[in-house]
């Protein structure tokens, strides 16, 4: 049995008792003979964080990041559940590979994977993958992201194939046709750089034909990072029209802008790109609102080589697990947008709810999946302390408020600052 002392929940300091996986027991001046205890020392308790969508690299990518190094940023950041998306190589396409990425979890021990398989065979957009059977193996989603289903008739299959095995559509919405060789927001900074610039409708047409393809199945589909004012009002005016419609931004929507890439760091360099202050406001909008119903971290690792090139050669992504929860407390909760209360919603329950995934609860009987964090401490990020591979962020040396000091994983620590 473990016994943490001295939590703060909900403005109230308590005591929580854990045996194996469930937390039985939440009062004041508990004790319990022979059980571990921890003091917490009055910092904040709250249900561990489940990102919906990231990226291990396994198999195929493991110089980028591994299952160990994903699973290790992941829990330092707060997270005992993550969802990994299926551009593997091979891809997530079968149940092998499913399969192989439980496996692999299961041995590393840390947080619990869920792997998400692909929607079409490759990720070519031209048959659908397995789904049943990856379900079986332990998929919770489907997704061909980093790539579009750039077919409707595919998307709306697959629509209609995934839901009949209760797997949620993950869609990566982007025109490529809008979209080829370009590197920033289309805007005055791609103007101002000469860089390519991605417009606003190349999301936006995508995910405005999700949209049309749930309210006219009515079946459910999920919007992948969304990052512009135009795909916030698009989803807002869907869900008061009763689509079945969800979606989801990253921190890097709300916390950064189109601007700093004129520095032409290309650790700015991510798909969708960083966006306008107009879209910057909106996504805050959707976030208060309920419009978008989660943070995601869309970790993208990649090596050093891969971004230390020209701006239009350099991967797309950010290193993003480690500091998610600090940008979105800087960011949302200090600034008075958001309570902490909302931003657990966005960063746990809601997202394993879309994805129908177990995750914590501080209540008697509730799953012992923990975080304790230090809302009043202040840092600075550095890339060099990440445990992820991937030290591509562009908010090296942010002073961002809120550090992850403890993350338990069905009752057992996997992760303590030391």
């Amino acid at each position: 049995m473990l016994l943490l002392k001295n939590c703060m929940v909900k403005d109230e300091i308590v005591d929580v008792g854990i045996d194996g996986k469930t937390i039985v027991a939440i009062g004041k001046g508990l004790e319990a003979e022979g059980a571990a205890v921890v003091e917490v020392g009055g910092k904040t308790l709250l249900p561990a964080f489940v990102d919906m969508h990231t990226h291990l690299r396994e198999p195929g990518y493991e110089y980028k990041e591994d299952i160990a190094s994903g699973a290790a940023a992941a829990v330092k950041g707060g997270f005992s559940a993550i969802a990994c998306m299926p551009n593997t190589l091979p891809i997530c396409d079968n149940a092998a590979v499913v399969g192989y990425i439980r496996q692999r979890a299961k041995e590393v021990d840390l947080c619990k994977v869920y792997p998400v398989g692909a929607i079409t065979k490759g990720e070519q957009g031209e048959e659908l993958a397995e789904m049943g059977k990856m379900k079986e193996a332990g998929a919770v989603a489907v997704s061909d992201d980093g790539r579009p289903v750039e077919r409707a008739v595919m998307m709306r299959h697959a629509i209609e194939y995934a839901s009949d095995f209760g797997l949620p559509v993950l869609s990566h919405c982007e025109d490529k046709s809008l979209a080829e060789g370009g590197s920033v927001n289309e805007g005055y900074y791609s103007m101002l750089t000469g860089l390519k610039g991605i417009s606003a409708a190349s999301e936006e047409i995508m995910a405005s034909r999700e949209i049309l393809l749930a309210e006219a199945l009515n079946r459910p589909v999920h919007l992948c990072h969304i990052s512009t004012k135009g795909t916030v009002r698009m989803v807002r005016e869907a869900k008061a029209r009763g689509v079945r419609v969800t979606a989801e931004t990253c921190p890097h929507y709300f916390a950064a802008d189109d601007s700093m890439v004129a520095t032409f760091d290309a650790r700015t360099k991510v798909n969708p790109p960083l966006r306008g202050l107009e879209d910057v406001a909106a996504i805050k909008a959707g976030l208060q609102d309920g419009t978008i119903d989660a943070i995601v971290t869309d970790h993208a690792p990649h090596a050093f080589d891969e971004k230390n090139v020209e701006y239009q050669l350099a991967a797309f992504g950010i290193s993003g697990i480690e500091t998610s929860f600090a940008l979105s407390y800087t960011n949302l909760v200090e600034t008075g947008l958001l309570s902490l209360e909302k931003l657990s919603e966005l960063m746990t329950t809601n997202p394993a709810k879309i994805l129908g995934i177990p995750y914590g609860e501080i209540k008697e009987g509730g799953l012992a999946d923990l975080v304790v964090v230090d809302l009043g401490a202040e840092w600075i990020i550095d890339p060099a302390d990440f445990r992820s591979k991937g030290k591509n962020t562009p908010f090296a040396g942010r002073r961002v408020h809120g550090k992850v000091l403890m993350t338990l994983v069905e009752g057992q620590i996997k992760y303590k600052e030391a």
